[in-house]
């Protein structure tokens, strides 16, 4: 489990960056150096010589696909150009935009940014060397800071899964390691075959090699490959499917085909966990972002959770014919509906339209809840789908099983199903838990977006380093 530590953002600072007007340029190599600053404003269109030089260079010769550099001394523009240097001609192009970024006071120059707060005291002395200073400043109630995630390895590795749906606010808890578990046993149970899983699994320590090529740009995605892999073959074994029921394997818990309602029960189980993690995500953020009345009235908050909550307890009372489970978990459900038609109505106002609001908010509510719940049931669907998919290329491939042709057809046919089988269920598996993590959880975790954490960041060599 994540310590604290890692489980919310760095802590950001705002803050002044000051410089003596002559070492403006010093300055900023040294922040692009550090990494540490986010320099604030709407960046100046590229101009200068830099980039007229750029530009003369692109038209005769394009570049190709290196990353801006920066000299640590003032370079010649012109020998630059003749060098055909594009990288460190692209880097000074940048390196003036933030220049003209700054804010100028008599003999000094400034820029105002934020920046993690562990990194002010390392960055105050590398710029004290250079006559200047970062000075730390108030923070305005209405301005956001931007969101740095921690670098914890388990969460990194996963936090494409996050980083797809956008940027975390600055207050809300990491969602990394919750999404991991989630989207890996939901994948799992809806791409349950052991063999299946095995290939997958084998197929992200390949694309963990690829440093070059078509893949390669998917490389940092191999630890969900593989983890979603290894889930797969986890329920494969559960089910008993071996590249489809061929009985290699025996069924340690049910077989999708002949026992759908368990598997149903389960998906149904495991929706509500996560549902229930959610929320308590959820009342966290908001508690962190806007206070406790917030965390108590918003749907994804309190409100939202004692509706869900007492729902629950309400039908499983109904259905175990239980009546102290259905007259507490009415009252729950009952408490938390006012507690959502309190939140609605304080943000309504008055007046007609503001009643109409209410209560069509109010149904819309419990209507998403009910929805929310029966999405889940898709992990039982698709992992059913899976298995009849494989039990169908299984069958076909028994039946033309005989003889010299008929073996070869065999062979054929059950490579080829499930060469089908596994990219199809793949692609349905993927998509359909990344549905639900957004869709259903997400929306819970979530109450708008961040921005992510940009420093003015570039390498910087010497003139001895460079070729």
């Amino acid at each position: 489990m994540p310590s604290a530590d890692v489980s919310v953002p760095a802590r950001m600072s705002r803050v002044a960056v000051v410089a003596p007007a002559a070492r403006v340029r010093e300055v900023l190599v040294e922040l692009a150096r550090a990494g540490a600053v986010e320099l604030a404003g709407v960046l100046p269109r590229p101009e200068g010589e830099e980039v007229e030089a750029l530009r003369r260079l692109e038209a005769g010769e394009p570049p190709g696909k290196g990353t801006p550099t920066l000299l640590e001394s003032q370079p010649d523009v012109a020998a630059l150009e003749r060098e055909k240097e594009h990288e460190l001609l692209a880097g000074e192009a940048e390196l003036r935009r933030r220049a003209r970024l700054a804010v100028p006071h008599g003999s000094f120059a400034a820029w105002v940014g934020w920046a993690p707060t562990a990194a002010l005291g390392e960055l105050g002395e590398t710029l004290e060397a250079r006559g200047s200073a970062v000075v730390e400043l108030t923070r305005p109630r209405w301005i956001e800071p931007p969101t740095l995630l921690r670098a914890a390895p388990l969460q990194r590795l996963f936090r494409p899964l996050v980083s797809v749906y956008g940027t975390a606010r600055y207050r809300d808890i990491d969602p990394t390691f919750f999404t991991a578990v989630s989207f890996v046993v939901m994948f799992g149970m809806m791409f349950g075959d052991a063999g299946h899983g095995l290939v997958l699994a084998l197929l992200a320590v390949w694309l963990r090699g690829r440093r070059t090529g078509r893949l390669a740009p998917y490389r940092h995605l191999w630890a969900i490959v593989l983890a979603s892999g290894l889930a797969a073959a986890a329920f494969g074994v559960l089910y008993g499917e071996l590249f489809g029921p061929t009985d290699v394997l025996p069924t340690l818990w049910l077989d999708p085909v002949d026992d759908p309602e368990p598997l149903l029960a389960l998906a149904l189980a495991v929706g509500t966990a996560l549902l229930f993690v959610s929320y308590l995500l959820g009342i966290a953020n908001r508690w962190r972002e806007a206070g406790g009345v917030t965390a108590l009235l918003d749907p994804s908050g309190i409100a939202g959770l004692a509706t869900f909550a007492g729902g629950l307890l309400l039908v499983g009372g109904v259905y175990v014919g239980s009546l102290p489970a259905e007259i507490v978990g009415g009252v729950i459900g009952l408490g938390g509906f006012a507690l959502l038609v309190t939140g609605f109505a304080l943000r309504a106002g008055r007046g007609a339209a503001a009643v109409t609001e209410i209560g069509i908010e109010s149904v819309d509510a419990v209507t998403r809840l009910i929805s929310n719940v029966i999405s889940f049931t898709r992990l039982a669907a698709f992992g059913l789908m899976h298995a009849v998919l494989g039990a169908i290329v299984f069958a076909a491939a028994s039946a033309l099983w005989g003889g010299v042709a008929g073996v070869v057809a065999a062979v054929a046919v059950f490579t080829l199903g499930n060469v089908v089988t596994f990219s199809l269920e793949l692609l349905v598996s993927g998509v359909q838990a990344l549905r639900l993590e957004y869709y259903e959880l997400y929306s819970r975790i979530f109450a708008g977006e961040g921005h992510a954490f940009d420093p003015w960041s570039l390498p910087v060599v010497s003139l001895q380093e460079e070729p």
